[in-house]
């Protein structure tokens, strides 16, 4: 060893591989698993692909009815809304059974945007765009379910 060089104690050396190979291990769970529940600890799939040249791009939103009229959109965003776009996407077989589920999206951004007018209703929809030999082709807004909010 050179002047000034240092090597490691054992126990220096014991802890770097106990932590190695827990990261390894946690990584190696979420990959065989594909969760991304884990989330750094596994595979963010939602960003691991590219779309087909012929395939449908679906965007999952939330729209609101204001009491002045306005149709506006609801960021899915914790900061705007009080939830995330992935907790929606994760529920959507259940939102689409009980719309009341969309409470607290309406409650997270009428909370967070008090000097804004009433939300009257509140949509779940998706945009479809269909790529066309890997060309943005049609796109169409689809309503997967609608919940008024009580008066």
């Amino acid at each position: 060893m050179g002047q000034g060089v240092r090597g490691i104690s054992r126990m220096s050396y014991g802890w770097r591989i106990a932590a190695t190979v827990l990261g390894v291990g946690l990584l190696l769970n979420g990959s065989l698993r594909m969760s991304d529940d884990l989330w750094p600890f596994g595979p963010l799939s939602q960003y691991a692909f590219s779309p087909a040249m012929d395939e449908t791009i679906v965007i999952t939103r939330v729209e609101g009815l204001l009491a002045d009229g306005r149709r506006i959109d609801l960021p899915l965003r914790v900061e705007s809304a009080g939830i995330s776009r992935a907790e929606i996407e994760a529920r959507i077989p259940q939102i689409t059974a009980d719309p009341a589920l969309l409470r607290a999206v309406a409650e997270g951004w009428t909370s967070r945007h008090p000097a804004e007018p009433a939300l009257l209703k509140v949509w779940l929809v998706q945009d479809e765009t269909r790529l066309v030999n890997g060309r943005v082709g049609p796109a169409r807004l689809v309503v997967l379910t609608t919940w008024e909010l009580p008066s």
